[in-house]
């Protein structure tokens, strides 16, 4: 369990560093905007390593007995997390509605997998990520985060939600490979 918090730590950790500007400046008048950017990827792909290891390892218990009807909802709510998802790298209107598609895939992400998925590992990976995307809006929006103005076609939202159905059916086929469990 210690690797899964080390790693929360790490990986949320170094994506607070821009909801404080005058830190980010610093580092990067440190080291450079390079060595910044590369130095960010590093800590954060450490964090996601080190998640996996300690999710893995972790040692179930159990904190709530999930709603029989909480694994459907997850495969149900996983369809518009991965379509936000795609639509944050691509053009898309989603983006006129909301500043922070993939925020919100988090965001809808974490719940479903809380519905299903009622362990302690589970309450500080999906929980604390899922209360992490929701701050980090929230600051970005202090920033002055702003909605997208110009619509785009439809053939790109045909693209996105398309993309988003891919990456969905994907990884109902992998998740027992890359996680260890079947989604279904």
């Amino acid at each position: 369990m210690s690797w899964l918090v080390t790693g929360m730590i790490l990986l949320i950790g170094i994506h607070l560093v821009p909801s404080f500007p005058a830190l980010r400046r610093r580092l990067v008048n440190l080291q450079g905007i390079n060595a910044y950017q590369a130095g960010f990827g590093l800590i954060a792909l450490l964090g996601l390593v080190l998640i996996a290891m300690g999710f893995s390892d972790s040692q179930f218990t159990l904190l709530w007995q999930p709603p029989a009807w909480g694994r459907l909802v997850n495969l149900v709510l996983m369809v518009p997390a991965l379509i936000l998802l795609v639509a944050a790298y691509l053009p898309s209107n989603i983006k006129r509605y909301t500043r922070h598609p993939m925020l919100w895939g988090v965001v809808v992400w974490s719940i479903g997998h809380l519905l299903s998925n009622g362990d302690t590992a589970s309450l500080i990976l999906f929980g604390g990520l899922g209360l992490f995307a929701l701050f980090d809006m929230l600051s970005a929006n202090l920033r002055g985060a702003r909605k997208q103005q110009q619509a785009v076609s439809a053939g790109h939202e045909t693209l996105v939600i398309s993309g988003g159905i891919i990456v969905y059916l994907a990884l109902l086929y992998l998740h027992p490979l890359l996680f260890g469990v079947s989604a279904i």
